[in-house]
């Protein structure tokens, strides 16, 4: 994606740990979407998700939701716990999985592990899932992972995060994780879209 207007699509990410959240006033505050926690390895659940993800749509904010991803978890029972508990609509971000550290007993197949996960996810919602990670992570670990769209993490002064191996561009920036917006008490993830409206819009799931 361009760079152009880079910065002009901001939005955050949410899950239990923001506790209650106004997100009319996140959409008033300047918010284009949020990303909110369903589900983590195979039995995890946030509890606060199918309010977050109801109430932030009647907001008006375009939603994704995402996974926490275990390393130790086989991939296919983890997509049955996002497909039982995840609502994904048209309109909405594709998927996200988030793939940030090695859990202790992790499978050794994690690149092939990965690779199901995501293929199951684009078969069930019909859109490439976005990989969320941090650049130390993802060059020791996902370097093969570079066709789908990348949402890194990193807190820097730049004004462009560093891109892992193997990815041409990030298309979603978590620049900060001790952001303050209205409608939520405490800090909070700031995120930011790369490129314009029109190419935020071309991304949801059609």
């Amino acid at each position: 994606m361009a760079t152009d207007g880079a910065g002009e699509v901001q939005g955050v990410d949410v899950s239990k740990y923001q506790g209650t959240i106004d997100f009319a006033k996140i959409k008033g505050a300047g918010m284009t979407y949020v990303f909110v926690k369903a589900t983590e390895g195979i039995t995890g659940v946030d509890p606060d998700y199918a309010h977050n993800i109801t109430a932030a749509r009647e907001a008006g904010l375009v939603v994704g939701t995402y996974h926490f991803y275990e390393t130790n978890d086989d991939p296919s029972a983890q997509f049955g716990n996002f497909r039982q508990h995840a609502d994904v609509k048209p309109g909405d971000l594709p998927p996200v999985v988030d793939i940030e550290v090695l859990a202790k007993g992790s499978r050794p197949d994690l690149v092939d592990d990965l690779k199901s996960f995501l293929a199951q996810l684009e078969q069930a919602y019909g859109a490439k899932p976005i990989l969320y990670s941090g650049v130390s992570f993802a060059n020791e670990y996902l370097t093969g992972f570079g066709a789908y769209p990348l949402w890194v993490a990193e807190y820097t002064s730049a004004a462009t995060p560093k891109v892992p191996t193997g990815w041409p561009t990030w298309t979603f920036w978590q620049y900060s994780q001790s952001g303050s917006v209205a409608g939520i008490s405490g800090a909070v993830d700031m995120d930011r879209f790369n490129g314009t409206t029109a190419q935020f819009d071309a991304l949801r799931i059609a």
